[in-house]
């Protein structure tokens, strides 16, 4: 049976009896049958059958460069990355196939970090390649891996004079990646207009409407993203992105209606419901803002930001008790948040809790002695609590960073001549 035979039996799902024909072909037959076989046999993904019939080939030929780029190529894919690269090494730079060993060289150092190395492989098989755009692209990729956002785009600019995609891959996509990720989102939008004219692929749909955000083209951002919501509605990260463009235009009703279909969608994501607060504060929808920053800080006991919003709502409502439950029930990675440490003095001094209010108003201080609100909500509990000589020193403190405020000015001048 030739080659084409078990071919179609493959594609007919006649995996048995190719395999049977296979088995005849790796003992008795020609090897010219195993090397085109081999070739088949990996496009099929039948990987230890190809490695055998190539391990039986190199046996006569153990220098054929093009054996041994294909036997290290179907290493890669059962990943076994350590051989793969002994058996590129064995190839010899007269080879023919040596520019295409130095590839796959530059793509294994390239997965292992190893960058330097990676383009050194590639510059080295563009000198021996000079015209061959799928080094370009190779280093394109590579340079765009790094962040050498300029070095990837004049890369992918030599492919695209000659192509328009390599191995499904739009040049024009990736070009307007180069330009976006590079700040340079003008430029962008031109090569997403082109990707997008080319297919319409969600991701290109989702960079093109990214992009316009970050260019502060908001109604554009709004058209994309809600394009892609339509094709595509369980594509989470578009929620937060689209319900921004929708506040850049002051459509806050439709900012918090975005919030609230990805909350649907992706309902462990605290960064809706941390930006649905938000909106739903400038909304004055105090209670709906409070609903949602609990449910973030119940997805996350240790986000902090969402314990600030909270309590700074919280605090606004004269509600001290529950500042004090959102504190308590924070897990501090690390220290705790200085902000805190203020909303506990707060809270601490209108439930009367003196002595604790003391306590984190002093902790507070390090890191809040330039804040002039702060200052003022210390040296008045200082105040009230009697220990005059320490308002004084704060009031000292507010005096010179504002000379003009008379109240503070009438108070130091009392204390230091009762004392």
């Amino acid at each position: 049976m030739n080659i084409e035979a078990i071919t179609s039996l493959l594609e007919n799902g006649n995996v048995e009896e190719a395999m049977a024909n296979y088995e005849r072909i790796l003992h008795v037959g020609t090897e010219e049958d195993k090397f085109l076989l081999a070739e088949e046999l990996f496009r099929f993904g039948f990987l230890e059958e190809t490695k055998k019939l190539l391990e039986s080939l190199l046996q006569s030929f153990p220098d054929e460069g093009e054996l041994l780029v294909l036997l290290a190529e179907t290493e890669l894919e059962l990943g076994e990355e350590e051989k793969a690269m002994l058996i590129l090494e064995k190839v010899r730079p007269e080879d023919h196939e040596y520019p295409q060993a130095l590839l796959l060289m530059a793509d294994l150092y390239q997965m292992n970090g190893l960058f330097e190395v990676s383009e050194q492989k590639l510059l080295q098989a563009k000198q021996l390649l000079p015209d061959e755009t799928i080094i370009d692209f190779a280093l394109g990729e590579l340079y765009a891996h790094q962040g050498r956002f300029s070095e990837a785009i004049d890369s992918y600019e030599k492919v695209a004079q000659e192509r328009s995609e390599v191995a499904g891959v739009s040049l024009n996509q990736r070009l307007a990646e180069s330009y976006s990720s590079g700040g340079s989102f003008e430029e962008a939008l031109r090569f997403y207009e082109k990707a997008i004219e080319e297919r319409l692929e969600i991701n290109t749909l989702f960079g093109y409407a990214f992009t316009a955000l970050q260019a502060g083209k908001n109604k554009t951002a709004i058209e994309k993203f809600e394009e892609l919501k339509a094709l595509d509605p369980e594509y989470h990260s578009l929620y937060l992105h689209l319900s921004h463009a929708y506040e850049h235009e002051e459509m806050l009703e439709e900012a918090f209606a975005t919030i609230k279909s990805g909350i649907q969608q992706d309902e462990f994501n605290k960064d809706l419901y941390y930006y649905g607060a938000k909106i739903a504060l400038k909304l004055e929808q105090e209670e709906d803002a409070e609903k949602l920053l609990r449910e973030a800080l119940a997805i996350d006991p240790s986000f902090t930001e969402g314990a600030l919003v909270l309590n700074k709502l919280l605090l606004k409502q004269e509600r001290y008790e529950d500042v004090q439950d959102v504190i308590s029930n924070i897990d501090f990675n690390e220290e705790e948040e200085p902000q805190l440490l203020w909303d506990a003095a707060i809270s601490s001094q209108h439930l009367e809790q003196y002595s604790q209010a003391l306590n984190k108003y002093q902790l507070a201080y390090t890191f809040f002695k330039d804040n002039k609100e702060f200052l003022t909500d210390y040296g008045y509990f200082l105040i009230e609590e009697g220990k005059i000589a320490e308002a004084a020193e704060i009031l000292s403190i507010l005096v010179k960073m504002d000379p003009t405020n008379l109240e503070y000015q009438e108070l130091l001048e009392r204390f230091t001549e009762e004392y």
